[in-house]
């Protein structure tokens, strides 16, 4: 049976979250319709997605492949992932992914494009992730990689270049951050004209990245609440 008092939650959440991101995206002077909400569902339930499909949502967020391939596997819908990249999960990520926003290995970028060749008639959409910090420790393509990168998408076969992706470091200032990753994202659109979308923002700051230009956000504990710890 359904649980009643979950959905309510949900949608008030969700609701609220909607507000926030149309209050921020009139403060930018953008329109709503330029932000797409990834509702990051890792380690929820699968009957959460159901009830955020209800309620209209349809871009799903995952971290980790193996809640990938079960969720996908019950419901059909735009499905995101943007944890690590491992290459012994690309066959795997190939097949229920329709984008990917955490593309940070050259190499991973043949692999991917060969998995889906073998897979048939399939297209992945692709963000770079691109590090604001130089740090080789943190996930993120350094920026002098990047351009090469992008064009390694643009010759592939089965790959379709969006933008790039960022995450600020957590010591970080927000409004920094996000500004690196504006001019970062413009100089991408200026060699790639269709890389035309920006992969920033999550619960704590999505507001702050929307002003700079995201548009694609990525919203777990803002509309499903404090998770249950991982596996």
């Amino acid at each position: 049976m359904t649980d009643h008092k979950r959905i309510h939650d949900i949608s008030e959440a969700l609701s609220r979250v909607e507000e926030r991101i149309a209050r921020a995206c009139l403060l930018a002077g953008r329109i709503r319709d330029e932000v797409t909400l990834i509702a990051v569902t890792k380690t929820y339930p699968v009957s959460d997605v159901q009830i955020l499909q209800g309620l209209g949502i349809n871009n799903f967020g995952e971290n980790r492949d193996a809640e990938g391939v079960e969720k996908s596997s019950h419901i059909k819908a735009h499905w995101h992932y943007q944890g690590e990249v491992q290459s012994k999960k690309i066959g795997s990520i190939s097949r229920w992914a329709d984008t990917v926003h955490s593309l940070d290995d050259l190499s991973h970028l043949e692999k991917f494009d060969r998995a889906l060749e073998a897979i048939g008639d399939k297209s992945l959409q692709v963000f770079i992730q691109v590090s604001l910090d130089g740090n080789p420790a943190r996930s993120g393509l350094q920026s002098s990689d990047l351009m090469q990168a992008c064009q390694a998408v643009t010759n592939s076969s089965h790959l379709h270049l969006m933008g790039v992706m960022a995450v600020p470091p957590v010591e970080s200032d927000p409004e920094k951050s996000f500004a690196q990753v504006a001019g970062i994202a413009e100089g991408v659109k200026r060699g790639f004209p269709e890389a035309k979308y920006l992969s920033a923002g999550m619960s704590g700051d999505f507001e702050v990245a929307i002003a700079y230009g995201a548009t694609h956000i990525r919203i777990g504990s803002q509309i499903l609440g404090s998770r249950s710890a991982a596996p």
